[in-house]
């Protein structure tokens, strides 16, 4: 009889603590289908329009503008940097374009003078010469004619007279260097042929057609 009720008790007990933990299944199986519900009308129903999230994602956009923006103003300074640059290069170029036409024009115009200083120079430099020569050239025809008009007696001295007939010579001193000279008829001097010797007429010369005659003690 204890036997029977000893198994009673314990096979109670065993469908008690079955039936606490087929209770606990059912319980989390029912909350978790709860959760499962809950979180499908959440997501159904939450709205993004001024959320947080939505606030958050604007605020990253707004950053990455004013980011993009400020690059782009940085590039905009650059740019007007860089024509700034452009348009001073430009101006460099024109300044030193017009110094080079401005020293050509110099160095042209230099030439320019030194060529007519040269020329100036040649001009004097043949008047020079033209004058120069022109007193040679009066002298020399001074002294043609001076040659052509000069006497025999200008130049020589008759000193004696020696000798008769045919044979008579005469005996002349050069007046320029005080040398004597024995002549006879036929005798040249300085371009002058001696016609005759005479003890009375004195050395008759001829040239060129014209006669002179030099007397003993006749100097001109």
């Amino acid at each position: 009889m204890l036997n029977k009720k000893s198994f009673f008790i314990i096979a109670v007990a065993a469908i008690v603590a079955c039936g606490g933990a087929c209770a606990d299944d059912v319980i989390d199986d029912t909350i978790a289908d709860d959760m499962d519900a809950v979180s499908a009308d959440a997501v159904s129903e939450y709205q993004v329009e001024g959320s947080l999230f939505q606030q958050i994602t604007e605020l990253e956009q707004e950053k990455v503008l004013m980011q993009l923006e400020k690059e782009r103003a940085q590039l905009d300074l650059e740019l007007d940097r860089l024509a700034a640059e452009k348009i001073k290069l430009h101006m460099e170029i024109d300044t030193l374009s017009g110094r080079a036409e401005a020293q050509q024009q110099e160095l042209e115009t230099e030439k320019a003078k030194l060529e007519a200083e040269a020329a100036r120079i040649a001009r004097e430099k043949e008047s020079l010469a033209a004058a120069a020569a022109a007193p040679a050239q009066v002298a020399n025809t001074n002294a043609a004619v001076a040659d052509e008009d000069s006497a025999i007696s200008d130049s020589f001295r008759l000193i004696n007279v020696i000798g008769a007939g045919s044979q008579l010579q005469a005996t002349v001193e050069d007046l320029g260097t005080g040398q004597t000279k024995r002549i006879r008829t036929g005798t040249s001097l300085n371009g002058y042929m001696v016609k005759s010797i005479s003890l009375d007429d004195g050395v008759v010369f001829i040239k060129d057609g014209k006669t002179e005659t030099l007397n003993i003690g006749a100097v001109r």
